[in-house]
């Protein structure tokens, strides 16, 4: 197994309801380490380019919107095969059709407020912990 990082964001939703704890412990106790932190408020500018990939999709606006309606938590995640399992601890995109016992199932408010953000392969998990952590913030 490959030790890995990847990106981990804690939207809006879940800073506003102050899960920020609730949901570290869900990735720490399933043996991820948090080797990266930070809560931003993200400009406009920084969620569309972030989320640019999605700018031909009719979500795209109100992702941004949603996105920049309040803090989020950056953060970078690390452990065995860390995308996977952070991926496996969110649950499914969609809360109604997420696992219980994930994330999404037990906090997200809906498909579009769904708590939680990670990257989805290493090339990704690349690109987005260079896009908001320098390599000094990151300090495993």
């Amino acid at each position: 197994m490959a030790v890995e990082r990847t990106l981990s964001i804690l939207k809006p939703d879940a800073t506003r309801r102050n899960l920020t704890g609730k949901i570290n412990a869900r990735f720490e106790e399933a043996g991820l380490r948090i080797v990266a932190q930070k809560r931003v408020l993200l400009s406009q500018a920084q969620a569309e380019e972030f989320y640019g990939v999605h700018r031909e999709r009719p979500f795209f606006k109100d992702l941004v919107a949603f996105m920049i309606s309040g803090p989020v938590v950056l953060q970078v995640l690390e452990g065995e095969n860390a995308i996977a399992r952070n991926r496996e601890i969110m649950g499914a995109t969609n809360p109604a059709n997420a696992a219980e016992g994930t994330i999404r199932k037990d906090f997200a408010e809906s498909i579009d407020a769904n708590s939680v953000h990670g990257s989805d392969a290493p090339e990704t998990a690349a690109v987005e912990i260079a896009y908001f952590f320098s390599g000094l913030e990151l300090v495993g």
